[in-house]
């Protein structure tokens, strides 16, 4: 292990059906029709947009971070940003680095694409970069994100109460991460599932994924 670790940079991750792109202004119709429920914001820092204009500003100001560093998820079937999300609190003299500021719209949720995207993020934080550990954290009570991380391999670590004031209230934070010597077997149950012969011709799962499993967690 060599540290610090190089930082992640904008650049194209491909799966075979998600592409992760460095957040531009060309996905602002698809972030936007991905921004229409307004309780998928609940639990997010940022408001939904108002209109296009309003999304556009956002982009904007988001496409030149570099912590967090956001990339749109586009469905590579039909060529359109269903989602965003972020490298974020990145500390490369640790090995360290979050997922963060995920938003996958009605299009993409709950399908191989997200899915997919969260592998390509972690392949690419763990083979590309060589960190030590990927978190996912988020609010206490936001269950779907809780079950969602299990889902994904990240394992519990906590609960970091009145962590954060967010939008007029306490936030007790939810901890998990994966860590370099978890992802070999991670990424096989990944790969498992994102194989097409797991999808029927709708795209519905034959097995499901439970990463965790993977480690002995179940």
């Amino acid at each position: 292990m060599k540290l610090p670790c190089p930082r992640p940079v904008r650049a194209v991750l491909e799966g075979r059906y998600a592409r992760l792109e460095p957040l531009s202004l060309a996905h602002a119709e698809g972030l936007l029709a991905a921004s229409a429920d307004a309780a998928s914001f609940d639990y997010l820092f940022d408001a939904p947009p108002r209109d296009l204009a309003d999304l556009e500003s956002y982009i904007r100001q988001k496409a030149a971070s570099e912590d967090p560093l956001f990339h749109a998820v586009v469905d590579r079937a039909s060529g359109v940003a269903g989602g965003r999300q972020t490298f974020m609190r990145i500390t490369p003299e640790h090995g360290v680095i979050e997922i963060g500021n995920i938003l996958w719209g009605p299009a993409i949720a709950r399908t191989r694409v997200a899915t997919e995207a969260l592998y390509l993020a972690a392949k690419h934080v763990f083979e590309d970069l060589g960190y030590r550990r990927f978190e996912w954290k988020c609010n206490d009570l936001n269950a779907p994100s809780k079950r969602a991380a299990r889902r994904f391999g990240f394992a519990f670590e906590g609960v970091f109460r009145q962590h954060m004031w967010v939008k007029g209230a306490n936030r007790d934070t939810a901890w998990f991460a994966m860590l370099d010597r978890d992802w070999p077997r991670l990424r096989a149950a990944y790969e498992r599932w994102l194989e097409p012969s797991n999808f029927d011709a709708h795209g519905r799962q034959r097995a499901g994924l439970d990463a965790a499993a993977a480690l002995g967690e179940n």
